[in-house]
């Protein structure tokens, strides 16, 4: 064991960089131990580290002699530096191998892990959120978080080119954002708060200062829901456009949806083939189903539902309907199970909204806001919201608010769908719900 100082120890490569035009050249790597095979007395190390794998071969007569008394030391998720040589081996992984001259173990794993790191699937879900760092180290997990990373920055690049800024609003508030009782209320100082809802109310009165202007941030519900698709904090895309209506606000919707499947297939080619998807094309534009033509859909396909229910993921799973098999919006839903700032239509019963479906999962709700601040007053009584609380919110509406549209998207649920997962836990680094604040 080299006992020379941790810069000898520098890493020169990664496994991205060493390749078949290297053979018999130096280098010093560093990473984890995924997984360790033997077969005749020779030992098969796979090192991983951020940006992929690479095999280390120790066989006798062909490692230094002091090598000897520490190689039963290594173990699976141990963290490990070999120096040795590049060879190729067109039978190794990537071609390639290390032969190693000397190792440094510099982080022992203590104990057997019970997530087996090649599985797709592996142990029960609670236990590998209880182990969630080990877990992450799937090349499963490792190819989603990928993905989840592409979506983040295509989104900001598309929405800087749309002409939106990005912003950052308070998620400690003084009242609900949309009224109901899924809040985390909290101590500060003196008194009560929130985590918030949403930042919408926020959002709507920037547009005043920055017209067009985007958050991408956590969220907080008080839902006690145990579905696969719910959880307590989870991360909003969020646009408002000032100057702009619902229609609007759904065409750039659509364009931003092409732009992140197109981003994704050209940027995670390895990941999408690794996780067998082959991502079809979104259909352009995508269909509009008015909420009255779909309740009228599903009344002659025999569900019971009246026209002002909401429309639950179970009833539209049993819509027999191609085009509901994508991406769809449901538009003009009823005024009354919309948030108090949705602009009602000129019939008073529908409003200017919308939701975007994939297949029967919700991702995104979005409407024309109301900007007259008399209109919004007397939503707010009708909805048993106390004004009072709005203040803040009701006040700037006295200095000329434009009329603006947006929506929020919620980022774990388009992964969800681009990524064909079942459980939204899947997509989530830390998840939170009703039953898990830890770790």
């Amino acid at each position: 064991m080299d006992s020379s100082t941790d810069q000898t120890w520098k890493r020169t490569h990664y496994s991205k960089n060493i390749d078949t035009s290297m053979n018999g050249k130096g280098v010093i790597i560093v990473g984890w131990i995924s997984s360790i095979r033997e077969h005749s007395n020779i030992k098969f190390l796979t090192i991983n580290d951020r940006f992929g794998n690479i095999q280390v071969i120790l066989k006798k007569n062909e490692y230094p002699t002091s090598l000897t008394s520490e190689i039963p030391k290594i173990s699976e998720h141990a963290s490990i530096a070999i120096k040795g040589k590049v060879r190729s081996e067109p039978k190794a992984p990537n071609g390639i191998e290390i032969i190693p001259v000397d190792f440094k173990i510099l982080s022992l794993a203590n104990k057997k892990s019970p997530i087996v790191i090649q599985s797709r699937k592996g142990v029960g879900i609670d236990t590998r959120l209880d182990l969630r760092a080990i877990d992450l180290r799937r090349p499963y997990l490792q190819s989603i978080f990928s993905i989840r990373y592409t979506l983040l920055n295509s989104c900001r690049e598309f929405l800087r080119k749309e002409g939106f800024i990005e912003v950052n609003t308070p998620k400690i508030i003084s009242t609900a954002t949309e009224g109901g009782a899924t809040l985390f209320p909290i101590f500060y100082y003196d008194r009560e708060a929130f985590l918030t809802q949403s930042p919408q109310l926020y959002k709507e009165q920037l547009t005043m200062a920055f017209e067009n202007v985007f958050e991408i941030g956590p969220i907080f519900r008080a839902e006690p829901s145990r579905t696969n698709r719910h959880l307590s904090e989870a991360t909003s895309i969020d646009i408002e456009k000032a100057y702009a209506d619902y229609n609007d606000i759904m065409e750039i919707l659509e364009r931003m949806i092409h732009f992140l499947w197109d981003e994704v297939k050209d940027k995670n080619k390895l990941h999408l083939k690794y996780l067998k998807i082959e991502l079809p094309d979104p259909s352009f534009p995508f269909r509009r189903y008015r909420y009255s033509d779909l309740i009228e859909k599903l009344q002659n396909a025999g569900e019971s539902i009246d026209w002002g229910d909401d429309i639950s993921q179970q009833k539209l799973r049993n819509l027999d309907d191609n085009d509901m098999k994508n991406f769809y919006f449901i538009i003009d839903w009823p005024t009354s199970i919309k948030p108090f700032y949705v602009k009602p239509k000129s019939t008073g019963t529908e409003c200017e909204s919308f939701d975007l479906m994939y297949r029967n999962l919700e991702l995104s709700s979005g409407s024309t806001r109301i900007h007259d601040k008399q209109e919004l007053i007397e939503r707010m009584k009708k909805q048993g919201l106390n004004t009072d609380a709005f203040d803040f919110h009701l006040k700037v509406f006295d200095y000329g608010m434009p009329p603006h549209a947006g929506f929020g998207l919620g980022l774990e649920r388009l992964m969800m769908s681009m990524c064909n997962v079942d459980n939204i836990r899947d997509v989530v680094l830390f998840p939170r719900d009703i039953d898990r604040l830890s770790p």
